[in-house]
């Protein structure tokens, strides 16, 4: 089989104005980027906001492993299915950030024949929305170092500087810096240091603004600082807020492309699912409720982390229902959390594969607290065997859970139709969706309950810095927001080596923070970095690019 990248080489690409039209988009609505990507227009948004909704379609997974699961693959064959099949839809999901595209991740634009196109330019730079977060939030952290060096009228406390800088790229040496070295004419030296831009919360703010002043008015509400009298110091105590989105005002318009099979699909926004949400903007998702009967966007990482959040934040903030929910699991990571390393995947192990389905098992519990209709779909892979595929399947209709194979990534939507019917099905059937969680609740009793319940952790332990963050969070009148847990994707507990779904562990908070202008309460435990490193090969030493600038190595 072809590479992602060759598949995406050979493919007939609609320009934009055409895939524009399928959803009755005209040409003064869509600001083009070259032939194949737009963004649309904030006024057609507006003028299309009280039409009827269409259905929404969640898709998630179970714990990720190295093996991968195809969440986002699957995210778009199920899209192409449906149009196969039909029915008007269209697909939501988040941009790529570059950084963990020239990592380990590679990049986030499907895979084999459910890709969205052109692959190359979405994975590198897109339309700059991430090169836009990164300039409003890096403008706002000179202010503040300006701020004080000019004079220091709001009595900003330099050790109490809470915003850092931000890059788009992967790189360990900067998690921890000191600026205004030098002397008095560069500032006032303090620590400070670079998280990824994907993880700033303007990314977050990005993906849950409804228009421009509701934008503006949450990055007026981001703590930058406090006082040394530990009063909290906003980007609107900066006169900042007017810039940062003068910066980022093409940003909040949502990215049109398509997939191989001419798809519309919608690309913006990706915020960490640990640090923050980890779904794909609002608007966009709001804009494909408006123009299509079906939806389908995807949420980060496994259940336990993108769709809670998904449910618990996106949901409940932006006032929207989901209709069904899909839940991707391979064969090849079942047997990962049944024990099994990587080089021993392709070797039939269906004794591996009953022990691996507690962590699936885990998951589809923890949805059904949703009271949301869900489906499982295998995304195959040539190496799994008849028999495994014949437990897996017997082990979930044991207990009533609906499966469907998925062989999208070698098929497109034809290999997805199995599915999408199912999800049809699903879709018509009444969603009594309610959260897990009532926000008015403690800061502690919400982090317990998701601990409990979504989880399966005995208790949560706090830190001393974490009880001195939360304390002040209360005397700011700011708990009464959903809580967003940081931790590792790849175990239901805070550390990464318990695989499968473990029991009688505690969750360790280290500390708390708050993204006001977001609207949510970070919660960190474990290790959970948010300025990754690369591997010891990464990704980008396999890119190339010849000289008629044809790209290959990008996965």
């Amino acid at each position: 089989m072809l590479s992602d990248i060759e598949i995406a080489r050979k493919a007939k690409i609609k320009h934009i104005e055409e895939i524009a039209e399928t959803l009755g988009i005209s040409n003064e609505f869509i600001e083009r980027y070259g032939k194949y990507k737009a963004k649309i227009s904030l006024k057609f948004i507006n003028k299309i906001k009280n039409r009827k909704n269409g259905k929404l379609i969640l898709v998630t997974a179970m714990s990720p492993t190295k093996a991968g699961e195809g969440k986002t693959t699957t995210t778009i064959g199920l899209g192409q299915a449906l149009v196969s099949l039909g029915k008007k839809a269209l697909i939501c999901i988040r941009e790529p950030s570059m950084g963990p595209c020239m990592g380990i991740k590679g990049g986030a634009a499907g895979g084999g024949y459910s890709q969205v196109i052109p692959m190359e330019d979405i994975n590198l730079h897109f339309t700059g929305d991430i090169h836009a977060i990164t300039a409003a939030h890096n403008l706002l952290a000179a202010m503040v170092d300006n701020h004080i060096h000019q004079g220091n009228e709001l009595d900003i406390n330099p050790e109490k500087i809470v915003w850092k800088r931000v890059m788009d790229m992967n790189d360990r040496a900067l998690r921890n810096i000191t600026v205004g070295l030098g002397g008095k004419k560069n500032g006032i030296p303090h620590a400070s240091g670079f998280d990824i831009t994907v993880a700033s919360e303007l990314m977050a703010i990005l993906c849950l603004a409804e228009d421009i002043n509701d934008m503006k008015e949450r990055f007026s509400k981001v703590i930058v600082a406090y006082t040394t009298k530990n009063k909290p110091v906003t980007a609107g105590d900066l006169h900042a807020q007017g810039a940062m989105a003068a910066i980022m005002k093409d940003a909040l318009k949502p990215n049109l492309v398509q997939t191989l099979e001419h798809v519309p699909t919608f690309v913006h926004g990706g915020p960490f699912a640990n640090i923050a949400h980890g779904c794909s903007s609002l608007i966009a998702t709001k804009t494909a409720l408006n123009l299509s009967d079906y939806v389908i966007t995807e949420a980060g990482f496994g259940a336990d982390l993108g769709a809670e959040k998904f449910f618990d934040i996106k949901c409940r903030l932006g006032n929207i229902i989901p209709n069904a929910v899909v839940v991707v699991a391979t064969i090849r990571a079942l047997k990962m959390h049944g024990g099994k390393s990587v080089n021993e995947l392709n070797d039939s192990d269906v004794d591996a594969l009953k022990t691996g389905l507690s962590n699936l098992f885990k998951h589809i519990n923890n949805l059904k607290l949703y009271k949301v209709p869900l489906v499982v779909a295998l995304n195959l892979f040539p190496s799994d065997t008849e028999e495994e595929i014949e437990f897996v399947k017997n082990a979930c209709n044991s207990l009533n859970i609906p499966i469907e194979i998925s062989t999208v990534f070698s098929d497109g939507g034809r290999g997805g139709i199995s599915l999408a019917k199912k999800v049809l099905e699903l879709a018509e059937k009444k969603s009594d969706f309610e959260f897990l969680y009532d926000e008015n609740l403690t800061i502690k009793e919400k982090i317990k309950i998701i601990s409990n319940k979504i989880y399966g952790a005995k208790d949560v332990e706090y830190s001393d810095e974490a009880l001195d963050s939360l304390e002040l969070i209360e005397k700011m009148g700011l708990d009464k927001l959903p809580v967003c847990i940081a931790k590792t994707p790849v175990s239901f507990s805070d550390d990464p080596k318990k695989l499968g779904a473990p029991e009688g562990f505690n969750i360790h908070v280290r500390n708390v923070s708050i993204s006001a202008g977001a609207g949510f309460i970070v919660v960190l435990t474990g290790n959970v970095m948010t300025m990754p490193g690369l591997p010891s090969k990464p990704a980008a030493e396999n890119i190339d690019i010849d000289e008629d600038g044809n790209i290959s190595g990008l996965f």
